[in-house]
């Protein structure tokens, strides 16, 4: 009996996934913690390895293939004593899942059709378009037309590659004429996908609501600099000590360091921070788990960690998924303020803008500060306006007196 090899769910939010590459033929013998595929998730690729031991008799869907849903067929192995005889599954397995064969395509009648096969044309005999499944879908999604394509696969067939070189030549900028802009196209990937959905339905599902306050950050930055100084091979960031401060304050505040869970309220007891990582494919929230109980220089070291692995797409789901309090830090970009989306189901999320100096009044006398804008967005289901207040206040007494971060 044949082993099925579905498509797997490497995460809660996972529907489909790209299948990237197969790193064992047809064939190879399989065994046990052997990596066998790579798939591309909504957040990363990742490594999928062996679980039952064999040979890889079959591969129902290729590598390259975009968007296979969540349990479909994609391979079969071969138990001991097996041949390919027993891949009895190949022809249901076929039946349900996208068909890797190229498929011939029926044109409207109304196309004005070449009688003659031409051995670099795409269009056979019978006027249909030889193509794959996958390029089809491609050039659905993309609104471009199969017979203004020249295949370059076997008797014209139009590939993947073929759709791809079509549609960035479609996307090349043009151009502008007086009745049109220039502009460029870009495909959306699968992250910012799914980032543009979470971030929509929050937006419109969750009350949000938003808090502010300014900060002084001259104590933080001298604290910073006498850390760094007695530091040889490491140095600690400002979003490091803010990470150790939202941690701290978690732990002063705990109505803050929650979710709503629909039916109830989530009260999280450790303070797993989530830092906003802006990739080019979207954003991702590596997690500072413990962040309560962990040293400065243990939250810096694994966040540059962290940083790293999403940056490379190597994040493990158990790396991003979760976590009880979001912080988002836009200041090294020069920006003032703003207001960050929440970040489901967590109940709060913190929007870090930059220092600056600005004149400030103490005991009737004018002096300089560095200031620094927090605002927090809120889910008014969560939290209300008095407990977010309260989170500010404490937060904004650790900035200004980090010493207590230490304590």
């Amino acid at each position: 009996m044949t082993i099925e090899i579905l498509m797997p769910a490497l995460s809660p939010t996972m529907t489909e996934g790209n299948l990237v590459k197969w790193l064992k033929k047809e064939g190879d013998s399989l065994k046990s913690g052997e990596v066998l595929a790579e798939i591309e998730t909504d957040k990363a690729t990742m490594e999928v390895e062996v679980i039952d031991e064999g040979i890889l008799g079959k591969i129902i869907v290729p590598a390259g293939t975009e968007g296979v849903k969540v349990n479909t067929l994609i391979g079969l192995i071969l138990e001991e004593g097996e041949t390919a005889e027993n891949l009895t599954h190949q022809s249901s397995a076929s039946a349900k899942n996208p068909d890797p064969k190229p498929q011939e395509v029926s044109l409207p009648s109304s196309q004005n059709l070449e009688p003659k096969e031409k051995a670099s044309s795409p269009t056979s005999s019978v006027g249909r378009i030889l193509s794959s499944p996958l390029a089809r879908r491609l050039a659905f999604e993309k609104n471009i037309d199969l017979s203004t394509i020249q295949g370059s696969g076997p008797r014209g067939r139009i590939v993947k590659k073929d759709i791809e070189e079509t549609a960035q030549t479609m996307a090349s900028p043009r151009p502008s004429s007086s009745f049109e802009s220039a502009y460029e196209d870009v495909a959306l990937t699968t992250m910012r996908k799914v980032v543009a959905k979470r971030l929509t339905e929050s937006k419109q599902t969750i009350p949000h609501f938003y808090v502010s306050m300014d900060a002084e950050l001259d104590a933080l930055l001298a604290l910073r600099k006498e850390l760094n100084n007695g530091l040889k091979d490491a140095k600690v960031s400002v979003n490091d000590l803010l990470i150790k401060a939202c941690a701290r304050t978690l732990m002063d505040v705990p109505e803050a360091n929650a979710s709503w869970m629909e039916t109830s309220l989530r009260l999280y007891k450790t303070a797993d921070i989530s830092v906003a990582v802006s990739l080019e494919e979207g954003l991702i929230t590596p997690i500072i788990r413990n962040a309560q109980s962990k040293s400065i220089l243990d939250i810096s070291t694994e966040m540059k960690t962290l940083r790293e692995k999403a940056q490379s797409g190597k994040l493990a789901p158990s790396e991003f998924q979760g976590g009880s309090f979001s912080l988002s830090n836009m200041g090294m970009y020069g920006v003032t303020s703003f207001s960050a989306i929440l970040n489901p189901p967590q109940a709060c999320i913190l929007a870090v803008g930059t220092g600056q100096e600005k004149a400030v009044v103490r005991n009737g006398a004018l002096s300089i500060a560095t200031l620094m804008t927090l605002t927090l967005s809120v889910d008014h289901r969560v939290v209300d306006g008095a407990v977010a207040a309260q989170f500010l206040k404490v937060l904004k007494n650790y900035i200004e007196n980090p010493v207590l971060i230490l304590a």
